[in-house]
């Protein structure tokens, strides 16, 4: 079968449009027959070559996205549906990756997702098994055909079908939070990511970019910009932060707020914002367009390309009225005085002020790693051959484990997941002191280096890690390949042993062996 979305995205003579739905909470009330009224309007009009529909958004219930794209592919047109990392654990994720492989819904773009907000008799428990690096990983093997160990050996799947892509949030104002960004978009791209989309946002030079960071990396991979018609209502929600990751500057919300007042109540002139935004992503090289907004009419969409063509012969005519940097936000790239956007040239980085404290405890730290957990040097040797010689002791083992979690406890929290990843960031626990768990990378949700879940309460656990490192020069330590799921296997062992003992997902990456059995005589 031809996939008209992903033919759309990959030729370089045509812009994709894609337009998302918000289904909503309920299987037949009047949100999902809006949306499927909505999708019969766009295949018969014939201008958008994929409609999205949302995956719980807001961390709120709602019809599941796949049997959504199931309907609308059967009205001729390309589902891209959303896919989440935070309601379902890895063997869920796979099972609907199956269904929807056999439903023919291909096309998906695959995010960490929302934190839970509210459910059924309070807020539902959080999984974020998967992070997207990992989910993309998962999704490549199943295109590739997925090996399935068995008693006789592997046995392996008929190969599927997925276009599958990443969100990407240059919307940062910080140094840290931008970095951290596009170290995990270039992870997610390892993971067989095919496209990128952008988180919401209306500064113009970051739109460019992502384009010229993904240029100067060699990363051949079309980016989809991201269009929301915005009323003053929801700009003020995402003023606040309260719609995580979509970015509203308060010059921005000004205007709104003097365009609200006009006779139309400001459509005229959000629709036009809408067409502008249009016109110079189809200038700068995007490979499409990702079309939102509250209650948007099919009429209105196509107003927006219309209009949006006719406008993109002088699209840098426009670049000026985007111009909505954040309080002291960082550009990766310094200013083309000229364009208004971006040289290939990176912001000198070397003497920026840390954005957040590393202090003596990340001292104390960095000293026990380089002693005890340095791969055949100092400390361990010895630790070494002291777990392997308690290994199946329980007693040992237990004695062991008491004063490791202790100590753990007291500086990092431990969850005692067994599977450590406090190497991978910068001596910091992703699993108690991320609401996500995300061991590759922050979540686009944070603002202003603060955690989406626990704003002007918490910095984000990956802020604090690229502020760490970079006090030594080494934050390039984060821009690695994608660093595998805990393994469960492991939860509530010991992680000092697992370590020691080439048992956990540090082993192969540091060539961490299994000791040898002991010879018995």
């Amino acid at each position: 079968m031809e996939n008209k979305f992903k033919e759309s995205l990959l030729d370089k003579n045509t812009l994709s449009v894609t337009w998302e739905l918000v289904p909503g909470r309920g299987a037949n009330e009047k949100a999902q027959q809006t949306a499927i009224a909505s999708a019969e309007q766009a295949a018969k009009g014939g201008r958008v070559h994929a409609l999205t529909i949302t995956d719980n958004p807001g961390g709120n219930p709602a019809i599941l996205a796949d049997y959504l794209g199931m309907e609308i592919i059967k009205l001729g047109i390309e589902p891209l549906v959303h896919f989440t990392c935070k309601d379902k654990n890895r063997n869920q994720m796979e099972s609907q990756l199956y269904a929807l492989d056999r439903a023919k819904v291909r096309n998906l773009l695959v995010m960490t997702g929302d934190y839970t907000y509210s459910g059924f008799k309070g807020r539902p428990k959080p999984v974020f098994d998967l992070d997207p690096s990992n989910t993309l990983q998962l999704i490549t093997e199943m295109n590739k055909g997925l090996e399935v160990p068995g008693m006789k050996g592997p046995t392996y799947h008929a190969p599927s079908d997925f276009f599958a892509g990443a969100a990407v949030s240059p919307f940062k104002s910080t140094e840290a939070e931008l970095m951290i960004q596009y170290y995990k978009m270039k992870k997610k791209i390892q993971g067989g990511a095919q496209f990128i989309v952008t988180q919401l946002g209306y500064d113009a030079r970051k739109c460019h970019e992502v384009l010229q960071f993904l240029k100067v990396n060699n990363l051949d991979v079309p980016v989809v910009g991201n269009i929301y018609v915005l009323p003053y209502g929801a700009a003020n929600v995402m003023n606040q932060n309260k719609l995580p990751g979509c970015v509203v500057t308060d010059k921005l919300l000004a205007e709104l707020n003097t365009e609200k007042t006009a006779e139309d109540k400001g459509v005229g002139q959000r629709m036009l914002r809408a067409a502008k935004m249009y016109a110079f992503m189809k200038g700068m090289g995007f490979a499409g367009v990702h079309i939102g907004g509250h209650n948007l009419k099919y009429e209105q969409v196509e107003y927006i390309i219309d209009k949006g063509e006719e406008l993109s012969p002088n699209w840098q005519d426009y670049i000026k009225e985007f111009d909505y940097p954040q309080n002291n936000g960082f550009y990766y790239f310094e200013k083309d005085e000229k364009t208004g956007l971006n040289t290939d040239r990176p912001t000198n980085r070397a003497n920026r002020p840390l954005d957040a404290p590393a202090g003596a405890m990340n001292s104390m730290m960095r000293g026990m790693h380089s002693l005890m957990f340095t791969p055949n040097k100092k400390l361990f040797p010895v630790l070494r051959s002291m777990y392997h010689a308690a290994e199946g002791k329980k007693k040992a083992e237990k004695r062991l484990h008491a004063v490791e979690h202790i100590a753990k406890v007291v500086m990092l929290d431990c969850k005692d997941c067994g599977d450590c990843a406090i190497l991978d960031i910068g001596y910091l626990c992703p699993m108690s002191q991320c609401p996500k768990n995300q061991r590759n990378g922050a979540c686009g949700g944070s603002l202003d280096g603060w955690c989406e879940v626990f704003p002007k309460e918490k910095k984000c656990v990956w802020v604090r890690a690229y502020a760490r490192l970079k006090k030594y020069g080494e934050e390039a330590t984060l821009d690695v390949p994608p660093v595998p799921p805990a393994n469960w296997d492991l939860y509530q062992t010991s992680s000092w042993s697992n370590f020691y003992l080439g048992k956990d997902h540090s082993a192969p990456i540091l060539g961490i062996k299994r000791p040898e059995s002991k010879i018995k005589k």
